[in-house]
């Protein structure tokens, strides 16, 4: 007769309440920066599910207090499930290990620590010292991944970076002309919007900008209302671009370079610009900066759309986080040539000494392209 272990029952159980800690947390996507996502989930000492929560908005209540509240009195001696470490200072919320105590929570089961700097293993000390029991780093890896912008900010001081890109089949970055502009489907060109609308800027160069005039904008509006970034070291951004005549009503970032004429960075200012001059000497050691710069603002994700050459740079240097590649059922011909853009595999990864290791995380297909999204791994 076959008899399961209880032990393998409880881890079983264990780990079904953090994925769905894990799935909560992921509902605050865009809302909660630069606060990291979180979830939690509370059961009764009877083994029920009484109470779920997640940080829904930032500067509002933690996902442990949500979750605690609408457990009620049933959380008592209960056990509380929370994919990062609970906060035991005072922020701009109360320390949630007092809520822990004050719920009579005896067990709590935590996926991550937290790196900042005023909990970083107080507050599962905190617990323990009160008799709580404490486990650590169940479901970890997902717990990790979903904090991965808010650890990048917290350990690097800077924001995680996605790498966008739609090529045809036959390697074009854009169509030659003629042809329909769009190279990805309206369903993957959604996609991207939707990603738009829930990061904190969105970066291209400025060839981009005089080859597309792009409006750089989230449509429909997301959670967060995106920077756009341009980085045009002599100020050559047209003043009767749609990003300058949109300045005043969406935040408009130029980075310029020692060589940009003050006649010409005090009219893009004049026009509700905001300009940011980077004075280092390699392109590395300015996107470094300009990373550095946006970290001290407290971005927590940065979109980087292009074009070929910002895109290589930002790989050659060893500051994409995240790939978003579209491949569209299209072939344009030309190898480069013709009147297209030169082909992305011979403009982006190929030129690269060390190609980076990517991590396939996801892979779709909108609208009949092949979506892939990846992470670049790092030791």
């Amino acid at each position: 007769e076959n008899h399961l272990d209880p032990r393998q029952l409880t881890l079983s159980f264990d780990t079904a309440c953090m994925r769905r800690a894990v799935e909560l947390a992921r509902r605050g996507e865009g809302c909660v920066e630069p606060n990291p996502m979180v979830g939690a989930v509370v059961v009764s000492a009877h083994g029920d599910i009484v109470g779920e929560g997640f940080h829904e908005r930032f500067g509002g209540p933690h996902a442990e207090v949500v979750a605690l509240a609408a457990a009620g009195k049933a959380a008592l001696g209960g056990t509380l499930y929370v994919t990062l470490e609970p906060c035991c200072h005072h922020g701009k919320t109360p320390p949630c290990t007092d809520a822990i105590l004050a719920a009579g929570i005896r067990r709590v089961v935590i996926a991550a620590d937290d790196p900042f700097h005023a909990v970083a293993g107080r507050g599962i000390a905190a617990l323990r010292a009160a008799g709580l029991t404490v486990e650590t780093s169940l479901c970890e890896e997902d717990a990790l991944r979903l904090t991965a912008p808010f650890r990048m900010l917290i350990t690097q001081g800077r924001p995680w970076v996605i790498a966008k890109w739609a090529t045809s089949l036959d390697g074009m970055l854009a169509a030659p002309p003629g042809e329909d502009r769009w190279i990805s489907s309206a369903e993957s060109r959604a996609l991207v919007h939707e990603l738009r609308g829930r990061v904190d800027g969105i970066l291209v160069g400025i060839g981009t900008v005089l080859a597309d005039d792009p409006l750089l904008s989230a449509r429909p509006e997301g959670p967060r209302r995106a920077v756009r970034v341009v980085l045009d070291s002599t100020a050559r951004l047209p003043l009767d671009s749609k990003l300058v005549r949109t300045a005043r009503e969406w935040p408009l970032l130029v980075v310029v370079g020692p060589a940009a004429s003050s006649t010409r960075i005090g009219a893009l200012e004049a026009a509700g610009c905001e300009v940011l001059e980077i004075r280092e000497s390699t392109e590395g050691q300015r996107l470094g900066a300009l990373l550095h710069t946006l970290g001290e603002r407290r971005w927590t994700n940065l979109l980087v759309e292009g074009g070929a050459a910002v895109l290589e740079t930002f790989f050659t240097e060893g500051l994409v986080d995240e790939a978003w590649a579209f491949t569209a059922a299209k072939v344009f011909g030309g190898g480069g040539g013709g009147g297209g853009a030169p082909r992305a595999a011979g403009i982006v990864l190929p030129k690269l000494p060390e190609p980076p290791p990517l991590l396939v995380e996801e892979v779709r297909h909108p609208g009949g392209d092949l979506f892939v999204r990846s992470l670049v791994r790092r030791a």
